[in-house]
């Protein structure tokens, strides 16, 4: 039934093509975008194109997974997961030797170890290894936040940012390590966390030499050769080389505390200081006098009883 489908998609589109041609033909400006989505306002060369779009409204998913059963709006979507059932891994990086289910996922691959940045910003310069990036980045000038928490209001600017903070509410961490049993919320953040076990850090400083487990960590830690300080804070006019920071400055101009204690209520702007306050509750003190022996929840309270035996 597949190829059948395709065969059918394949026929819509020639035949969508000869009437756009026909039409160009008596039109000078038949090569402009002229099918325009009602709904968003986007506009499509061709009315397939169009119809295909409009699922992602409707929710309309026709192509559905023979294995699993997962359903797609586009046949081409539902092609590329079924590969993660076969384990079919058929594209090369002739690089590393590192191996990918899509051809687009390679490419993506590939510019890590070419270094090129083809997609640059018309605001501010700053150039991107892939267009999808460089989408939101645009959103930081422009202001845009389209992905809205239905729990909190809260906004954000891209997909990945707002999935994460979903799980905040949800408290599900469906992504278990097989190493050390910890769980994570998403499975990048399981790929990220298993580079420990691994000992592995494919990523290098050219500057200074030191490897890092993810790009990202490079990409702050070369700032520090660079003094590149992107995120400047709106209240204050500071200025923070990674994003992290950044947002636990923001939290004090804001006020915002989205980390909230289950079983007292008290809530945190920092998910760090909400696992220090757990410990009053469990009564975990990692922190012990190697002379005495007394121990503590928190470091800060080593440090001033030390001062007993310093006097």
């Amino acid at each position: 039934w597949l190829h059948v489908e395709e065969r059918h998609e394949a026929k819509r589109t020639r035949s969508t093509t000869k009437a756009v041609t026909s039409q160009s033909q008596h039109k000078p400006d038949a090569g402009k975008k002229s099918v325009k989505c009602d709904v968003c306002g986007k506009t499509f060369k061709y009315n397939f194109q169009m119809k295909k779009h409009y699922r992602i409204h409707t929710g309309e998913k026709p192509y559905a997974c023979s294995t699993c059963g997962k359903r797609f709006y586009q046949i081409y979507f539902m092609k590329y997961h079924e590969r993660n059932h076969t384990g079919e891994k058929s594209h090369l990086c002739i690089t590393c030797g590192k191996r990918f289910t899509d051809l687009s996922a390679l490419k993506r691959h590939t510019s890590i170890h070419t270094g090129e940045k083809p997609y640059s910003c018309e605001t501010c310069g700053k150039c991107f290894r892939h267009s999808a990036t460089l989408l939101v980045h645009m959103r930081t000038h422009t202001g845009e936040k389209p992905y809205a928490c239905n729990t909190c209001g809260k906004r954000f600017t891209n997909l990945s940012a707002f999935k994460k903070h979903a799980a905040i509410h949800t408290g599900e961490k469906p992504y278990l390590c097989n190493a050390c049993g910890k769980s994570f919320s998403q499975s990048s953040a399981l790929k990220r966390h298993a580079l420990i076990h691994s000992g592995e850090k494919p990523y290098s400083c050219k500057v200074c030499g030191k490897t890092f487990c993810q790009s990202s960590d490079l990409t702050v830690h070369s700032r520090i050769h660079t003094g590149d300080k992107p995120h400047i804070c709106k209240s204050c006019g500071r200025r923070f080389s990674d994003a992290s920071a950044f947002k636990r400055h923001t939290a004090i101009h804001t006020g915002e505390k989205p980390y909230s204690c289950k079983l007292c209520g008290n809530s945190f702007r920092q998910s760090g200081h909400l696992l220090r306050h757990m410990k009053i509750h469990t009564g975990q003190k990692d922190y012990s006098c190697t002379i005495c022996g007394k121990s503590f929840t928190q470091s800060g309270g080593l440090n001033v009883h030390m001062r007993i035996h310093n006097r």
